[in-house]
């Protein structure tokens, strides 16, 4: 059982280490494990480095000692959905019940949670992609919630409530929030921070290193060697772009937002401004996106040297990235079509990434996703992609 653990961790992606797992087996010998609290509570002490895997741990363990099944990722994809179609039915019931085709008093019967089943049995039930009507949840029609707003926003493990508290601890998931592979939420903020922390890029050499200048110095045998370390007086230039027009990017908008504010300070110069589904002509500085217009064509006077950073769901109708005037806008159409703009734009900055909320499994079955990520790199909206994007804007 416990060298299946083992197994079960590493398969899992836990980097659980031989000499881990035998140091565990050592504190077992010595008498410092006799239930299965002291288990759970040892084996993630000893065996998980970092709070990122604490989810996974808990599933595994529980799967592991208890029985419980692991989490259907098919039906993670589901969870957040389902819960914004909660939240819109809260706003205006009426609006939801037309667009799922069914009577408002149908629904009204139902518990938050019975509704939470129901939107993603909906989910579930639909196949292949949808462009239009208004019953079914689809990317064309007037049904709120689209092809394009999946996302593993994380269940709780099924399976019978049992009578151990270690494996109850490790059903209830109280780690999700800190899932490497799940959004990026304020309670995994401060995990993300440490990524964004390495985002300094490296100066003039015109600090002296006092312990590295006495070390070499007594390498060479007295003859004295002054050691300069590089300063953090011109620190990256940032630009970030947020896609806040839409109902599937609107659960990250505000995170976005906060995390990029917090890291501030570590940069001389950042700059935020929004747009909605793709580029065009104009940027806007405020975010209801008719006040303070920008011209992206003015980004040519800018450093090329400047990390641009664009979040969003890459998510949209061909026209609308292809077409000369496939803006929604009126205002926004200049006869240059979304796609040569997005390559504007990547070729005017050394270091341009996209960075989507929609995990990555799903990338390959939408048409404007594949056509952006020829273009400028993307990476998933979550830990593990953030620190994805630190390692791809600081190479030279």
């Amino acid at each position: 059982m416990f060298v299946q653990f083992f197994y079960s961790m590493k398969e899992a992606g836990i980097p659980v280490s031989p000499t881990s797992f035998l140091t565990l087996h050592k504190a077992m010998n010595r008498g410092l494990v006799n239930s299965l609290d002291d288990l759970y509570i040892a084996a993630r002490a000893i065996l998980v480095k970092s709070e990122r895997h604490f989810d996974l741990y808990d599933q595994i363990f529980a799967y592991s000692f208890e029985g419980a099944e692991l989490p259907d990722t098919e039906d993670l994809e589901y969870e957040l959905p389902a819960k914004g179609m909660l939240d819109e039915w809260l706003k205006n019931p009426k609006i939801l019940a037309a667009s799922l085709g069914l009577n408002e008093k149908e629904l009204q019967k139902m518990s938050p949670d019975e509704l939470i089943e129901y939107f993603k049995q909906r989910l579930r039930d639909q196949k292949g992609r949808h462009d239009g009507g208004s019953k079914w949840i689809g990317t064309g029609g007037t049904s709120p919630v689209g092809h394009s707003g999946f996302h593993p926003g994380g269940m709780r493990i099924g399976g019978i409530s049992r009578n151990s508290s270690a494996v109850k601890i490790a059903e209830e998931r109280r780690y999700k929030d800190y899932s490497a592979d799940g959004p990026l939420t304020l309670h995994s903020m401060g995990e993300a921070m440490k990524r964004l922390r390495n985002l300094v890029p490296e100066g003039v050499k015109d600090r002296i290193n006092v312990d590295a200048s006495i070390y070499q110095t007594i390498k060479n045998g007295g003859e004295i060697e002054i050691v300069f370390d590089r300063g953090i007086v011109d620190r990256l230039k940032i630009i970030l772009v947020i896609d806040n027009g839409g109902w599937s990017m609107e659960p990250y908008i505000n995170t976005v937002q906060i995390l990029f504010q917090y890291a501030k300070a570590q940069f001389k110069d950042l700059k935020t401004y929004f747009f909605h589904n793709t580029i065009y002509d104009l940027l806007w500085e405020d975010p209801q996106r008719y006040r303070k217009p920008v011209r992206i064509d003015d980004f040519a006077r800018l450093d090329p040297d400047t990390r641009l950073i664009i979040v969003g769901d890459a998510s949209m109708a061909p026209y609308e990235l292809m077409a000369a005037d496939g803006s929604i806008y009126s205002y926004d159409r200049s006869g240059k079509p979304s796609i040569q703009r997005l390559k504007f734009l990547a070729d005017m900055f050394s270091h341009t990434v996209w960075m989507n909320p929609i995990p990555q499994k799903s990338w390959q079955g939408t048409y404007s996703i594949n056509v952006i990520r020829n273009i400028i790199p993307m990476f998933e909206l979550s830990l593990d992609g953030l620190e994805r994007v630190v390692k791809y804007l600081m190479q030279k």
